[in-house]
């Protein structure tokens, strides 16, 4: 499912009667998610939505891998990554 494919589904919940309405929606829940995340303490970075899941922040330490055509040994720096764990009805109805 991609954005537009979303705006569509949610359009045919009947909450929101055009796909501007639907968009400006889908756009307010992604920035507040963005924003929630980067922003803060280690606290701050976890965001957990009924029903839904838990999304949090997390920094994965650098490392050494390797190349696979290669086989030579890389740095692979530090980054920050976003996890999501599914909430119990999620889980429950899939």
């Amino acid at each position: 499912m991609n954005k537009a494919d979303f705006i569509s589904a949610v359009l045919k919940t009947g909450k929101y009667d055009t796909k501007a309405e639907a968009t400006k929606a889908y756009d307010a829940v992604v920035s507040s998610l963005s924003w929630r995340l980067s922003k803060g303490t280690a606290k701050d970075r976890v965001l957990r939505l009924p029903e839904l899941g838990t999304f949090q922040m997390k920094t994965r330490k650098a490392r050494i891998g390797r190349n696979p055509q290669t086989g030579k040994a890389i740095k692979i720096p530090a980054k920050k990554v976003v996890t999501f764990r599914t909430g119990k009805n999620l889980s429950s109805s899939l």
